[in-house]
C-alpha cells in the first residue's frame, strides 16, 4: 500500500461521517477522497475512486454494509481494505474477531481508530492485501438475506451462513407480445392502478398485470417499502421526508416526484428514511 492511504467514508448519518472525517484529519497518511451516504453510492464511488481503505457502516437503509460487499464481489474490479463501523456492540466484537476483520464501534474511540489505521498502514505487502480480500470474500459467500443483527449474531457464534436470498435481480414484464426484463434496482417507485401496476424506472413506465402483494414478495424489504396502500418506493431514491401542517407526510424522490405517505406507514417510513 502507498504511503498515503486514500480513504472513503460510508455512513448514512451525516454527523457520523463528519465526526470520522474530523478524527481522520489528524492522521497525516490518511487522505479522505470521498464520502458516501448510502450503499449504492458507496459501490459507485469505490469503482470510480478506487480507495485503499473504506470505513463501512453496517446499518444503512436500502443496501447495508454487507450488501455493499456482495455487490463489490460480483461487479467491482477493486476491493479495498475494509474497516467495519457498527453500533451492534453485543455481537460485533466477537463476530469480527472470529473472522480477523477490523471494526470500530460507535461512537468511534480514538485509540481504536489509531489501531485500525496502524494495521492498514502495516499491511503493505501484496500477500497481506490478498489475505484480507479473501476474508471479505469468505464473509460474503456465507451471508444470507437476514438483517444485520442476525448476520452478526450468527458470525459471533461461529456459524456458517448460507446464501438464501430470495430476491431476484430482474422481473419479467409482458406487454403486447413482448417480454421486457427490468432490473429491480432500477425501479424508482410502483403505483397500483386497478388490476395492474405502473412501474417507474427513470424515463420509462412499465405496466405489470399482477397484484401489489405478489410484487412485494419479490422485492427486498430493506430496499423497497410500501408508503401507501397503492404505492411502493425504492428507499435509495428518497431524498426528503416532509411533514405538512395538517399532519400528513410526503416523500420526495431524486427525480422530484412527491408521494404521500399514509398514516399507517408513516412511522415505519420515518424510521427507515431518517434512522430515528
Amino acid at each position: 500500500m502507498t504511503q498515503t492511504i486514500r480513504t472513503l467514508i460510508v455512513d448514512d448519518e451525516p454527523l457520523a461521517r463528519k465526526g470520522l472525517l474530523v478524527r481522520l484529519s489528524e492522521f497525516p497518511n490518511i487522505e479522505v477522497v470521498g464520502e458516501a451516504s448510502s450503499g449504492r453510492e458507496a459501490v459507485t464511488l469505490i469503482a470510480s475512486l478506487k480507495p485503499d481503505l473504506v470505513f463501512l457502516d453496517i446499518q444503512m437503509p436500502g443496501w447495508n454494509g454487507f450488501d455493499v460487499l456482495k455487490e463489490l464481489k460480483s461487479t467491482a474490479e477493486h476491493m479495498p481494505f475494509v474497516v467495519f463501523v457498527t453500533a451492534y456492540d453485543q455481537y460485533a466484537i466477537r463476530a469480527f474477531e472470529v473472522r480477523a476483520l477490523d471494526y470500530l464501534l460507535k461512537p468511534v474511540d480514538d485509540a481504536r481508530l489509531s489501531q485500525a489505521i496502524e494495521k492498514v498502514s502495516a499491511a503493505n505487502m501484496p500477500e497481506l492485501e490478498n489475505e484480507q480480500q479473501q476474508k471479505l470474500f469468505q464473509l460474503v459467500s456465507e451471508m444470507s438475506g437476514a438483517d444485520c443483527e442476525e448476520i452478526l449474531k450468527h458470525l459471533a457464534e461461529g456459524g456458517e451462513l448460507t446464501n438464501t436470498s430470495q430476491y431476484p435481480e430482474h422481473i419479467a414484464i409482458k406487454d403486447s407480445g413482448e417480454i421486457t426484463r427490468v432490473a429491480i434496482n432500477a425501479i424508482e417507485w410502483v403505483e397500483a392502478a386497478g388490476d395492474y401496476m405502473c412501474i417507474y424506472t427513470g424515463t420509462e413506465t412499465h405496466i405489470l398485470r399482477r397484484t401489489m402483494k405478489e410484487l412485494e414478495q419479490e422485492l427486498n424489504p430493506r430496499l423497497f417499502q410500501r408508503i401507501h396502500r397503492s404505492a411502493i418506493v425504492n428507499l435509495e431514491q428518497v431524498t426528503k421526508l416532509c411533514s405538512r401542517q395538517n399532519g400528513e407526510y410526503h416523500i420526495v424522490l431524486n427525480n422530484g416526484k412527491e408521494l404521500k405517505v399514509s398514516r399507517s406507514y408513516k412511522d415505519r417510513i420515518k424510521q427507515l428514511v431518517l434512522g430515528s
